[in-house]
């Protein structure tokens, strides 16, 4: 895979699935070397299967059981080592042992527990649906990369913007769901019914502009909580910002989402300097 020494064998697929959803993160795998920290990248993989179940399986019962399993499986992982490739790379790991059972459960019970939410009321609890899937997995995150003892306030607060922009770009596929990418207080501002949500329009322009304006100023407040970022978490967060604001001064801003992130030159340098701070953190691994 562009010539990067990625784990392969049946790990390799998990990594493929990752990497398709996050592309940019080809670039941190260049200062975070697969050979030498498989874990970070089965970490970065596992969580996308979780995600995976909690978001892009249409029938609740069906994500159920597969989190069912996850559950399970990170349940006895300390113990046996792992069925799944992914937990087999993680627990072989030494920093696995560290982090309390329950950070590796917590993620999963959470999936389970939001499956059947519907739209959120506003912005604010919006953000606060969100937080517990996207807190509970950057928990276990910033104790992976940085050890239990590492605030992870302001990568739980990432986390959950960077999923939001996620799902806004996806609002013409989810239309017909019962959870909306925009709270119900902004459709119904903009009088948008299910329908105009597929349609280009400017009542659908202004809704998803007023949405990134509040991805936007909690962004800039997220860069104020303390705590460090993953490598990954770090390039992700950049990559969104930069999208969000292409976005916003278009004339028709959810095309431009579609469209996602151009890399280039300042993308591989973020991520040196995400790689940067994160070993001047002493971090470990």
């Amino acid at each position: 895979m562009s010539g990067l020494a990625i784990p392969q064998g049946a790990l390799q697929s998990y990594v493929d699935k990752w990497l398709a959803v996050q592309p940019a993160q080809r670039v941190a795998l260049v200062f975070v070397d697969p050979a030498k920290y498989p874990g970070h990248i089965a970490l970065a993989a596992l969580e996308q299967e979780l995600l995976s179940a909690a978001y892009g399986i249409r029938e609740p019962h069906v994500a159920l059981g597969k989190l069912n399993w996850w559950a399970e499986e990170l349940s006895g992982a300390a113990a046996s080592g792992g069925r799944h490739p992914l937990t087999q790379v993680l627990f072989d790991d030494g920093r696995a042992e560290a982090i309390p059972a329950e950070c590796w459960l917590a993620p999963v019970l959470a999936a389970m527990a939001q499956l059947e939410e519907g739209t959120a009321a506003d912005f604010p609890a919006q953000l606060a649906a969100a937080e517990r899937l996207h807190g509970a997995l950057a928990a276990l995150e910033t104790a992976w990369w940085y050890g239990p003892g590492a605030v992870p306030e302001r990568a739980a607060r990432v986390a959950v913007l960077s999923h939001l922009l996620h799902a806004l770009r996806r609002l013409e596929d989810d239309a017909e769901r019962d959870r909306l990418p925009v709270p119900m207080a902004r459709l119904a501002r903009f009088g948008l019914a299910r329908t105009a949500l597929r349609q280009h329009g400017a009542a659908r322009d202004e809704a998803v502009k007023a949405q990134l304006a509040d991805l936007q100023s909690s962004w800039r407040e997220a860069a104020r909580l303390p705590g460090p970022l993953s490598v990954f978490r770090a390039l992700e967060s950049r990559e969104g910002e930069r999208l969000l604001r292409r976005a916003r001064g278009a004339g028709n801003p959810l095309a431009v989402l579609q469209q996602g992130g151009q890399g280039g030159f300042g993308t591989t340098f973020a991520a040196w300097r995400a790689a940067r701070r994160w070993r001047g953190a002493g971090a470990a691994g």
